[in-house]
């Protein structure tokens, strides 16, 4: 049997610290620091492979926020890498020092010793999509800040909305438009405010154009169209759960596409005594907050009645089985959030578990599980 040697990989924006492991004999060698070069990590491979021809090498470093060129680019030249997922690596509470070395050394060790998780690693035009869809997320964002920064305006001079409880409404723009102070300044700075969000509005909606051009793809057109059938999913939240999850399959159950997303409750139980706390918030944050959105408009849906034109548009060509499946999921996360409730849960706590509740349904229809 061919002995591998582990290869960790402490990745950082100018430097990669690199260590190898011997498995056999338990013992570190090779330590060194260089420039964060992908060709000069394949030439310390490339020597170490002459050094020890009988060996196989396998390299490993942690997810951050350097991406996946170096994954690509060891996979050109034919080397075998994964990434770690950092949540996975379990670490010693007594341990104080840290430094580049150690990282490096720690991480060939978690490799040699399996003591990790893999992340998946998207295709190029998955990653393209990704960061296309968090653009618009941070465009939402400004746009939101942009709001709150001409309504904290107003209110500093006494101007409040009285015409609804619904703000951004036509009525609301028009009360807006109406708006004139005595100050010169003042009114210049209200414009510049007001402008601020026309603009913004803009950039989101160009955004969410195209989305939708992208969605309709033939790499993701079938699969957006079933997820756009659960209400309280459109367009932007389906696409940007194909891109950043990839492969459903790669989750054995619905369980654990919930803890994949942090929306299943912490525990800290022992002998007797059981204690769960709030939901973990580990993984992917971003898809765990558009499943919370999409739960809290899930929620405001009537149960009862008529479809709205949107959903029934946004369900027109499916399959009657997808179609079916969604509307059970609808019914059933309105029982849940119902039970919940009268039982004395906090409405957050509720749409939580109703949003927990609508992932195992999205990892069904993804995986074909409707029937």
């Amino acid at each position: 049997m061919n002995t591998v040697i582990h290869i960790g990989i402490d990745v950082h924006k100018d430097t990669y610290s690199l260590c190898s492991f011997n498995f056999s004999n338990q013992k570190s060698f090779g330590q060194t620091k260089i420039t964060s070069k992908s060709a000069l990590v394949v030439k310390y491979v490339r020597k170490l492979q002459k050094e020890h021809p009988e060996c196989t090498v396998l390299c490993g470093y942690e997810a951050g926020p350097t991406g996946y060129g170096l994954y690509r680019d060891l996979a050109k030249a034919d080397i075998p890498c994964v990434i770690m997922a950092p949540t996975t690596l379990p670490k010693a509470p007594g341990n104080h020092v840290k430094t580049d070395r150690t990282d490096a050394e720690g991480l060939a060790r978690h490799l040699a010793w399996g003591t990790y998780s893999a992340i998946h690693i998207p295709t190029p035009e998955d990653e393209a999509i990704k960061n296309y869809t968090r653009l618009r997320n941070t465009r939402q964002k400004a746009l939101r800040r942009a709001k709150q920064n001409l309504l904290s305006f107003l209110l500093r001079h006494g101007r409040c909305f009285t015409g609804g409880t619904n703000y951004w409404t036509k009525v609301h723009y028009r009360w807006l438009k109406e708006q004139l102070f005595q100050d010169v300044v003042d009114q210049e700075t209200f414009n510049e405010y007001l402008q601020e969000i026309h603009d913004q509005q803009e950039k989101v909606d160009r955004c969410n154009q195209r989305i939708e051009e992208l969605a309709a793809q033939d790499a993701y057109q079938d699969r957006v169209s079933k997820l756009r059938c659960f209400r309280g999913i459109e367009t932007h939240t389906a696409l940007s759960f194909i891109a950043e999850v990839g492969d459903f399959c790669r989750f054995a159950n619905p369980q654990q596409f919930s803890s994949f997303l942090g929306l299943v409750p912490k525990e800290n139980s022992s002998g007797q005594r059981e204690r769960r706390g709030s939901i973990t918030k580990a993984g992917n944050q971003r898809l765990r907050l558009l499943l919370i959105e999409g739960a809290n408009s899930t929620l405001k849906s009537n149960i009862y009645g008529k479809k709205s034109k949107r959903l029934l548009a946004r369900q027109k060509g499916n399959e009657p089985d997808v179609i079916a499946y969604a509307d059970n999921a609808n019914r059933r996360l309105h029982r849940v959030y119902n039970h919940l409730v009268a039982r004395g849960v906090h409405h957050n706590k509720a749409t939580v578990a109703v949003a927990r509740e609508l992932s195992c349904f999205i990892w069904g229809m993804m995986n074909n599980r409707i029937n």
